[in-house]
């Protein structure tokens, strides 16, 4: 690996992707920054290849986030969210039903039909799922769980999941549906979610969401240049502001980790991931 390029992994979760690192490839040039990308099918993969030392940043999902953060701790290492997007910070799952539903309360859920994202996705299925548990309904003992296994690996990045979960409960053949709040509004603008369908019936409390990630052996030299410049990068440039929309942002914040707290606990919950931490952990402790 080259130690005058930076180099960083991403998912290929939609083709957007090419076009929004391409453009920061364009721009960290122009600040004297040579930077380069590698692209990935999942996140797992992705991970993975941060631990084989084939790249020095990664931009991972909340999920991947936490299998890097305990893949590092059993290694003996140290993993560290360096920034994030301002829409990556206080975001919440909604629980949705149908405005004419029975349901009017968690405990009417009991019995139910409970709509959810892909297995991997943290705000249509992990997160909310764990809401449920942590407010005592275990999934598929106290309800139904319809999942809908849309491009796992990816996270949910692709949000499909979410729609056809929408789908389901609009159809009838659910009876809750859960998406990121984000998603709620943009189905309805969208169309997917005529207006007056449905109505909340919970939200889940506040969470973070996507976040570049180093390891504790990432080049000084090349990611303090990357992190400032990143950093300094405003939506009023009119240069900057197409990859800005693209990637669903107004600003760059510094990377924090308090918001994960909730997923971690419905990982541990479910036993989410296990596996992978485990074996991924074993290939790379000295």
């Amino acid at each position: 690996m080259s130690q005058n390029t930076l180099l960083m992994g991403a998912v290929a979760y939609d083709p957007k992707v090419v076009t929004i690192w391409e453009g920061f490839r364009e721009f960290f040039a122009e600040k004297g920054l040579d930077f380069d990308f590698i692209l990935y099918s999942n996140y797992e993969r992705q991970v993975e290849a941060h631990f084989q030392g084939h790249y020095h940043v990664a931009w991972n999902s909340p999920l991947a986030w936490i299998q890097a953060e305990r893949i590092a701790k059993a290694c003996g290492r140290t993993a560290s969210a360096i920034a994030m997007r301002d829409t990556d910070q206080d975001l919440q799952s909604v629980l949705l039903v149908k405005s004419d539903s029975n349901i009017n309360s968690l405990e009417d859920i009991k019995g139910k039909v409970v709509a959810v994202g892909a297995p991997d996705s943290p705000q249509a299925t992990l997160i909310p799922l764990g809401f449920l548990a942590e407010n005592g309904l275990e999934p598929g003992q106290d309800f139904e769980v319809q999942r809908h296994d849309l491009l796992v690996g990816k996270h949910g990045d692709h949000i499909g999941g979410e729609r056809d979960a929408v789908k389901s409960l609009l159809s009838g053949n659910a009876d809750v549906a859960c998406i990121i709040d984000a998603n709620y509004l943009g189905f309805a603008k969208e169309g997917t979610l005529p207006s007056g369908s449905v109505r909340v019936l919970a939200e889940t409390g506040a969470y973070d969401h996507c976040c570049f990630t180093i390891l504790d052996d990432a080049p000084e030299a090349l990611i303090k240049p990357f992190t400032k410049e990143l950093l300094a990068m405003s939506y009023d440039d009119p240069k900057v502001r197409h990859l800005l929309d693209l990637e669903g942002l107004k600003v760059w914040k510094e990377g924090r980790v308090s918001g994960f707290d909730r997923l971690n606990r419905a990982v541990d919950h479910f036993g989410y991931s296990k596996d992978f931490i485990e074996r991924v952990s074993q290939e790379n402790r000295s």
